[in-house]
């Protein structure tokens, strides 16, 4: 986990991202499967299909790119931002239950499901009201797009994430 953290910000470094630490809410996407919304999200630039994923509400430090944050870690009223946090154990779908993180790769394709998502310091919505105890946001970023270089992600590409086997375009990052 640390090796994956420092290639993050060596990375996020090199591609010119504005990495901070934020504190405070923040949703953790790492686990979450993504459905697309029909929808175009533009990433400086880039036009990308747009997913949505339903992610844990956590409080405390974590990871952000300024860059797409409006250059400040305190999100909008009502929304929280989508962070990235080496925490070990959070909840995770289906149950919202608190469990390990797990680290898997696995190579994208370019049949339904077979992509990935990048939520990291994307915009998320809070649910009204939390299950299972847990507070939940609606985030909302791009499908198949890098997180260390705003491009587009190829059918054929090694990622990793958090997700479970079979979670449909994993929230993760591809492998630089």
């Amino acid at each position: 986990m640390k090796k994956i953290l420092v290639l993050a910000f060596m990375v996020g470094s090199a591609y010119g991202h504005v990495l901070s630490m934020c504190e405070g809410d923040y949703a953790l996407c790492a686990a979450s499967a993504v459905t697309p919304t029909g929808k175009t999200i533009t990433v400086n630039g880039t036009a990308f299909k747009e997913g949505r994923a339903v992610c844990p509400v956590l409080t405390g430090q974590a990871i952000a790119n300024l860059a797409l944050m409006n250059g400040s870690c305190k999100a909008p009223r009502g929304k929280v931002w989508s962070l990235f946090s080496p925490v070990k154990s959070y909840p995770q779908a289906p149950n919202w239950d608190v469990a390990p993180a797990v680290f898997r790769s696995f190579v994208t394709t370019g049949k339904p499901g077979g992509g990935m998502s990048n939520m990291w310091s994307f915009a998320c919505d809070l649910q009204p009201q939390p299950v299972n105890g847990v507070q939940l946001a609606n985030c909302f970023g791009p499908m198949n797009e890098s997180p260390w270089s705003d491009t587009a992600v190829p059918p054929g590409t090694v990622a990793f994430t958090q997700a479970p086997v079979g979670a449909a375009n994993p929230v993760g990052g591809n492998v630089p």
